[in-house]
């Protein structure tokens, strides 16, 4: 099939390797534009662009969709169909009629749960047990259009976002492939209109841990904010973000250091700590972290 593929972030790749494996003629892939980034804040091109480069593919990063010449420019390369993930700009009315079997999005929930912009956190902060991948019929509204395929799978009890990430990332790019070879035979399902939830984009604002919530929402909000931005809490004036816990037995002071294993008390329960990093420095796992930091039981760490 004559394709256009949209998409920006590295969650998109497996997904455009797939389809060239697959045997699909890709006309164009269309990504954000590049962007400062790193030290020198260079510009860096997109994880999808460097990919598509690599393989040889034609690279559009316009920074809207909105004017004639870039709608005019898009229907000209006569796509029988758009796949669309992560991309990162709306797509306006005409680009959504141009392809001859519409535009096709890999959307990371089980819609209508989890519409919106950062669905694989807010799967995990909620407690979700089950996520998935939704290949859905694009329309005007934010992932509102009629889903073709759906694929679940559980979300284990200390995955993170990053490991979610990823899982999804090849599930959606072997959906997509399976959708495309059925789609004479996929009936579009319309979403319900009950039990519609927004993820939104994730704030720097919730990182911060405040140790007198239950330790199975800290859990949450550890793993479904790992790696970015990371959870946090103050250690004699200096930011650890906690990118990996797990649910553990215990009681104490909210804050409190229970044990060498890096317990820590919550405002019931407690959580271990698997995994920080402390600001400016590389990701370590604990058993490393707690030889260089020496934070003794009954030390309190701050949090709100």
């Amino acid at each position: 099939m004559r394709l256009v593929f949209m998409g920006t972030p590295d969650f998109s790749v497996p997904v455009l390797d797939a389809l060239v494996e697959a045997g699909h003629e890709i006309a164009a892939v269309y990504t954000q534009p590049p962007r400062p980034a790193g030290r020198g804040k260079k510009d860096r091109p997109s994880p999808v662009q460097s990919r598509a480069e690599a393989l040889g593919l034609t690279v559009r990063h316009p920074a809207s969709l909105k004017s004639p010449e870039a709608q005019a420019d898009f229907a000209a390369l006569q796509p029988e169909a758009a796949v669309v993930v992560a991309y990162g700009l709306l797509l306006p009315q005409a680009i959504l009629d141009a392809p001859a079997r519409g535009c096709l999005n890999i959307h990371a929930s089980l819609l209508p749960r989890w519409r919106g912009a950062a669905p694989i956190h807010r799967a995990i902060m909620a407690g979700d047990a089950k996520t998935g991948v939704c290949i859905m019929q694009m329309e005007a509204g934010l992932d509102t259009g009629p889903v073709l395929l759906r694929r679940e799978t559980d979300i284990g009890a200390t995955e993170t976002t990053a490991d979610l990430h990823d899982r999804l990332s090849a599930m959606g790019a072997k959906a997509i492939v399976e959708a495309l070879a059925t789609l004479d035979t996929l009936i579009p399902a319309p979403q319900p209109e009950e039990g519609v939830t927004y993820a939104q984009k994730i704030d720097k604002s919730e990182a911060r841990i405040d140790w007198h919530r239950p330790a199975v929402e800290i859990d949450r909000q550890i793993r479904g904010l790992s790696p970015f931005p990371g959870a946090w809490f103050d250690l004699d004036g200096t930011r650890i973000k906690v990118l990996g816990s797990r649910l553990a037995r215990g009681d104490g002071t909210p804050g409190e250091v229970l044990d060498t294993d890096l317990r820590i008390a919550c405002g019931t329960g407690a959580v271990q700590l698997n995994r920080l990093q402390r600001a400016g420095k590389a990701a370590q796992d604990a058993q490393t972290f707690k030889s260089g930091a020496r934070i003794a039981p009954g030390t309190r760490l701050n949090g709100d």
